[in-house]
């Protein structure tokens, strides 16, 4: 099993490109954390303020590490974030079918 994060962040208008350079700086280093599974980031081809993330860890406490990691505190939190104009998060786990 294991624990997943779907988000979905809309840039203020102008603010674009502030978001995506954050989300291609956090994307490494998340990538490389002992937790983590999968870490992809998406674009809306239609409306390009709108990003949606998909993340994979192997539990829940893995993903509150991702949070308090110094690369998410820099680039999610610090350049990110101000730069958002909404931020919305769904939290899952996967299961066997």
């Amino acid at each position: 099993m294991a624990f997943v994060v779907t988000a979905k962040w809309t840039a203020r208008e102008g603010q674009e490109d502030v978001v995506e350079a954050a989300l291609r700086k956090l994307a490494g280093p998340s990538r490389a954390e002992a937790g983590s599974i999968l870490y992809q980031a998406h674009r809306d081809p239609d409306n390009p303020r709108v990003f949606f993330l998909y993340e994979q860890y192997r539990t829940k406490a893995d993903y509150e590490a991702h949070g308090a990691s110094a690369h998410f505190q820099e680039f999610g939190v610090g350049e990110a974030f101000p730069s958002l104009e909404l931020r919305e998060r769904g939290f899952y786990e996967t299961w066997e079918i």
